[in-house]
C-alpha cells in the first residue's frame, strides 16, 4: 500500500464516519399534528377534497385520525378544539398536485374557495421558478397551500 493512501486512511476515516454518524442522527420529520373542531368533517375534507391516505391509528376513540403524507411522515388529526381560528397564510401545510388546473376543477365542482399569494379569490399564483400554487382553508381555518412542484 502506498504512503498516501495509509495518510488517506488514518485522516479520511474520521471525517467519512462522521458524516455517517450525522446522517444517521439527523431529524426528519415523523408527523404534524392539528387540532380540530369536528373530526367527521376534517377528515372528509382530508380525505375526498385533499386526496389522502388514511393509516392506522392506535387511539380508535373516534377523535383521532392518521394519514400518510411522505414516506415517513404523517399528518395527525385531532377532535377536541372548541371553534375554528384565524390564521396567518404563511403558516401553513402544503401539497404537490400533478395538476393544479384540474385540482382547482375539482374545488370548483366542490364550492371550494381558494386564493393566490395576494389574497385574490379565485386565481392562482406562479412562483419565478415556474411552480403554480395556491391556497385555501380547511374546515378550522387552517391555511392550505396547493402546488405542482416536481421536488
Amino acid at each position: 500500500m502506498k504512503k498516501s493512501t495509509v495518510i488517506c486512511l488514518l485522516f479520511c476515516a474520521p471525517i467519512c464516519s462522521n458524516n455517517v454518524f450525522a446522517q444517521k442522527t439527523k431529524a426528519i420529520l415523523n408527523h404534524i399534528a392539528i387540532f380540530v373542531v369536528d373530526i367527521k368533517k376534517s377528515g372528509d375534507f382530508y380525505s375526498n377534497v385533499i386526496g389522502l391516505d388514511t393509516i392506522p391509528e392506535p387511539f380508535h376513540d373516534g377523535k383521532h385520525i392518521w394519514y400518510r403524507v411522505g414516506p415517513v411522515s404523517h399528518l395527525h388529526l385531532i377532535e377536541g378544539a372548541r371553534e375554528p381560528k384565524n390564521y396567518f397564510k404563511n403558516n401553513h401545510i402544503c401539497f404537490s398536485v400533478p395538476s393544479v388546473e384540474e385540482f382547482i376543477v375539482k374545488l370548483q365542482k366542490l364550492n371550494i374557495a381558494y386564493e393566490n399569494v395576494a389574497g385574490e379569490t379565485g386565481k392562482f399564483t406562479r412562483r419565478v421558478d415556474g411552480v403554480t400554487q395556491f391556497w385555501m382553508r380547511d374546515p378550522d381555518g387552517y391555511w392550505i397551500e396547493i402546488n405542482d412542484a416536481k421536488d
